[in-house]
């Protein structure tokens, strides 16, 4: 068996390499998916694919169809969600795809500091597991295949 594992969280930070390394050195059977991590062309898809847009407002509205359409499809794609809530940036992004992941009946594993516990405990209580680290959630992945 293989699964498809989207992760959310944000994008500045190599977390997503530190998943993907740790999964490869234990051989799970995963493919992961995830949000665009470019951040430049994120931003500026909606401009690419439509053109120049009159305004910021207009220019992150294309920007974010496009970015929503990628995410839904690879979302929809997925067996399982690892969403991660880090202490540096706004988590808006991540908050959205672990409501969306709930809302589609896609298994999620939530990855937040014990410092963001309060303001997470009733996402944290909805998902199928809540981990401190990315060790932990690995860990959780490579129980599936046990």
């Amino acid at each position: 068996m293989r699964l498809t594992v989207y992760l959310a969280g944000e994008i500045h930070s190599s977390w997503r390499e530190e998943i993907k390394k740790k999964s490869l050195a234990l051989d799970l059977p995963v493919d992961f998916v995830g949000p665009m991590e470019d951040h430049d062309r994120s931003d500026n898809i909606g401009e690419e694919i439509l053109g120049e847009q009159p305004s910021a407002i207009f220019k992150d509205a294309a920007a974010s169809s496009f970015n929503n359409l990628r995410t839904s499809v690879l979302m929809e794609k997925s067996d399982l969600v690892i969403a991660l809530f880090g202490e540096q940036y706004k988590q808006w992004n991540t908050a959205m795809d672990a409501s969306a992941a709930l809302a589609s009946h896609k298994p999620l594993i939530v990855i937040r500091p014990e410092k963001l516990h309060h303001p997470l405990k009733e996402l944290s209580q909805k998902a199928n597991a809540t981990v401190e680290t990315c060790d932990q959630a690995i860990k959780a992945l490579s129980y599936i295949f046990e």
